[in-house]
């Protein structure tokens, strides 16, 4: 009687953790592929905590200010906030409910080159947004006859074509961390043509499209690779044009957000992608289902990774790594998602946190 229980008892757990796993196997959002994560140079490893001494600029009022930027006619600093807020602090410090978008998706913000008071907005959900006090205006929602699924930065050039990332085609907004998991490079580079109206793809098969800039003399733009820990350059003008090279590659984290400096060079906000102990996820395609399958499992990877750090670096055209700042405990700053350089000053967006952090360049 004993042993029939207990072969019935087994037959039960095996048939349950065989329905578990094709559950698991087959009704995956995922197609995951193995991610190689190339460790990162010793020198780029090295922790100095100078962003725990940043000033907080909005402390409590500010939802998941993911980025920022800052109008250098008046020194009015813009950011977008999760309940859909454009939030501006005037230069005398005190801040102004600027414009309600009511959407949760307001990611890269960049002051407009061609229409004063007006700044460029990147919706993750309706595309790209022309926004002033009392209007708001959507620039691109389609590319070629089909909805963008998941706008994530941008930036408008002198001429008024705005460049900007399709950071998935396969995930939106708020299932970004499943292109992480898949590994299959879904993302896009594309340009609103200010002429024609119309947009067009520039590249393709980018891993997770992120933050986009301009180089000073805007001969190239500068896309961000966030799983691939590199940005690569897409040349606008002269011999090398509708050709790319990697800016950097190998960087200590995953690329988010990238802003040109006033000297020429860019400053890149990197994601704790690298998770300490943990790294086999990127390798087990069966551990890639099982997290994929149940996402209350990413909220434990995230607290060790990109809600554990905070990092971003300033480097030169040709890729060099010039200055390094970070927080290696998350103690004042996490997740930083976006750096922005004005008057030797740092400006730091987060998408975790509630509040602009600000950093005297010495």
């Amino acid at each position: 009687m004993a042993t029939n229980l207990v072969s019935l008892l087994t037959s039960v757990v095996l048939t349950a953790l065989i329905a578990f796993l094709l559950q698991v196997l087959f009704f995956s959002p995922i197609t995951p592929h193995t991610l190689e994560l190339s460790p990162a140079a010793k020198e780029l490893t090295k922790w100095n905590d100078a962003l725990q001494k940043v000033e907080k600029l909005g402390e409590g009022m500010l939802l998941g200010p993911e980025d920022v930027c800052i109008d250098p006619e008046d020194g009015a600093l813009y950011t977008a906030t999760r309940d859909g807020w454009i939030k501006k602090m005037h230069r005398n410090g005190t801040w102004e409910y600027w414009n309600m978008i009511a959407s949760d998706s307001l990611l890269g913000i960049k002051i407009s080159k061609t229409s004063p008071g007006h700044i460029v907005v990147i919706d993750a959900q309706h595309g790209v947004l022309k926004i002033s006090k009392n209007t708001v205006t959507i620039v691109a929602a389609h590319c070629q006859g089909s909805k963008i699924p998941f706008a994530d930065d941008g930036i408008e050039a002198s001429d008024g074509n705005i460049y900007f990332s399709d950071a998935s085609t396969k995930f939106d907004y708020h299932h970004w961390y499943l292109d992480v998991l898949e590994a299959i490079p879904h993302g896009r580079l594309l340009m609103y043509d200010a002429s024609t109206k119309q947009t067009s793809v520039l590249l393709d098969n980018l891993a997770f499209g992120n933050g986009v800039t301009l180089s000073k003399d805007e001969d190239y733009v500068v896309i961000c690779e966030t799983w691939k820990f590199r940005c690569v350059k897409y040349f606008l003008k002269g011999d090398k044009k509708g050709k790319t090279e990697f800016l950097v590659e190998n960087l200590p984290g995953g690329p988010d957000n990238i802003k040109l400096a006033p000297d020429g060079t860019f400053w890149i906000a990197l994601l704790e992608i690298r998770v300490n102990g943990y790294n086999f996820l990127h390798k087990s395609k069966l551990a890639k289902h099982f997290v994929a399958a149940f996402p209350s499992i990413i909220e434990f990877f995230k607290t060790r990774g990109i809600y554990s750090r905070a990092m971003v670096v300033n480097v030169d055209s040709s890729g060099k790594i010039l200055r390094k700042f970070d927080d290696s405990t998350g103690k004042v700053l996490h997740f930083v998602t976006s750096v922005l350089e004005f008057e030797g000053h740092l400006y730091l967006g987060s998408l975790h946190g509630n509040f602009i952090g600000k950093l005297p360049l010495e």
